[in-house]
């Protein structure tokens, strides 16, 4: 899924729309309840949506460390046990 779905999905849950090569003024709304976003609404969405994903990749790796840690192995080791 892109970013400007993503994003209208974070604005606006239950919209239904298409656009053409990720080009906001191309967005058809086919169910929108109340005011359609603005560009910028959309752009600073798309912002937040790609620095939630970079904390939880921040987070998984975080975690993944500490499980490694804990079981005393390697990331190399681990790739074995899973081959």
């Amino acid at each position: 899924m892109n970013y400007l779905v993503k994003a209208i999905h974070k604005l606006k849950p239950t919209a239904q729309f298409s656009f053409i090569d990720d080009d906001y003024s191309t967005i058809k709304w086919d169910v929108l309840e109340g005011d359609a976003p603005t560009k910028k609404q959309i752009d600073d969405a798309i912002k937040a949506v790609k620095a939630d994903e970079a904390n939880q990749i921040e987070a998984n790796a975080t975690a993944k460390a500490a499980l490694l840690e804990r079981l005393g192995i390697t990331e190399d080791e681990a790739k074995l046990l899973l081959a």
